[in-house]
């Protein structure tokens, strides 16, 4: 049987989970800005990058935008776009990865957050 400061501690550490996976998301588009600003000039990486930027900020942007769900299928909804991002930003730097030894190290730290998230 639960007791009411039992309750206390699962909420607060529900919200400190759904806070701290907040700041993640946008501490992880902090990460990739800071990647793609040190990718070469070239056409092959700005088409890309440009994919990778859009995918990895909509994980943080929906999760955000979950906050004011109308409804509990809506709530679902905006964390299922997320991870749908979260697999093509996966995507994306194990492209990257692959295709080009640059950064492989960071890479390979942004791709564990991804996963992590």
């Amino acid at each position: 049987m639960l007791t009411q400061s039992s309750n206390i501690k699962t909420q607060n550490h529900s919200v400190n989970v759904k806070t701290d996976l907040r700041s993640r998301s946008y501490n992880f588009s902090l990460s990739i800005i800071k990647y793609l600003e040190v990718l070469p000039n070239r056409q092959v990486f700005w088409v890309i990058s440009d994919q990778l930027l859009r995918s990895a900020t909509s994980i943080g942007a929906n999760i955000y935008e979950a906050k004011s769900a109308s409804s509990k299928r809506d709530f679902i909804k905006f964390y299922d776009i997320s991870l749908k991002s979260a697999n093509e930003t996966s995507y994306w730097l194990t492209l990257l990865r692959d295709a080009f030894p640059v950064n492989n190290a960071t890479v390979t730290l942004l791709l564990a957050e991804v996963e992590a998230l």
